[in-house]
Formats: C-alpha cells, structure tokens, sequence
C-alpha cells in the first residue's frame, strides 16, 4: 500500500527556532564581531557629519568621542550645530559602547591623553580640529 502527500499540506514551522547558522556573522559573540559593530557605528557618526560643507567656524562645535580603556577620550569629532540634537547621542551611544567593550574584553591602550581641541576652523569645506600645539 502506498500514501499520497500532497504538496498542499501545511505544517506550522516553529519560529522560534534559533538561526540557521549560515544566517549568522561567524564570529557573532566574538570580540572581533563586536568590534566591526563599533566600527561601523564610528563610520555612521563620521560619514553623519562629513555629509555637511564647513563654511563658517562659528557654526560649529566639538565633542568626544570614545573611550580609552584608562579613562578620557580616544578622540574629538567636530560636527555642525545644527545637527546637534541629532548626533550628540549617536555619539554617546558610541562612547558608551566602547567602554562596554574595553571592560568586558579587558582592553589595554596608550594611556596617553587626548586634548581637546581649542577651535574648529574650515578649510576647503572640511572642518578641521584646531589643538593647542597648531
């Protein structure tokens, strides 16, 4: 005797199911996976604010930007005012996971201190960080 199935039949797949892993990065819980996701979220932030043309200085500002593993900044980033309200939390948000990543990986660095900037100055468009030593 033989049975017929039809192509018909329905089941109901359970979508709960963890991801096949093919459908997962490779390195997902790694050290080397969460640190492509801070890179790509810095990129945003920077691609965010070279989308604007630097004409005047005064209508722009600077901010830290990261965390070294021994405390301060690991840079400045200049960004236009206007965007203010928009990209001072992306950069916290990114600052906030660095620091996540260097307690949870026990990140050394340089321990040397980043100053910050005394101006911002526009040339050819870009915003430039001004230091103390320029």
């Amino acid at each position: 005797m033989f049975t017929l199935v039809s192509c018909n039949t329905s089941k109901n797949a359970n979508t709960n199911l963890p991801k096949d892993i093919s459908e997962r990065p490779a390195d997902e819980d790694s050290q080397k996976y969460e640190q492509a996701q801070l890179d790509k979220l810095k990129a945003s932030i920077q691609s965010e604010v070279s989308k604007e043309k630097c004409t005047a200085a005064s209508e722009w500002t600077f901010a830290p930007m990261g965390a070294k593993a021994c405390g301060g900044p690991q840079q400045y980033i200049a960004y236009p005012k206007k965007i203010e309200t928009i990209i001072l939390p992306r950069i916290e948000e990114y600052t906030q996971k660095v620091k996540a990543f260097n307690e949870k990986y026990n990140i050394t660095s340089d321990c040397m201190m980043v100053m910050p900037p005394t101006s911002v100055k526009c040339i050819n468009g870009k915003a430039q960080l001004i230091t103390a030593e320029q």
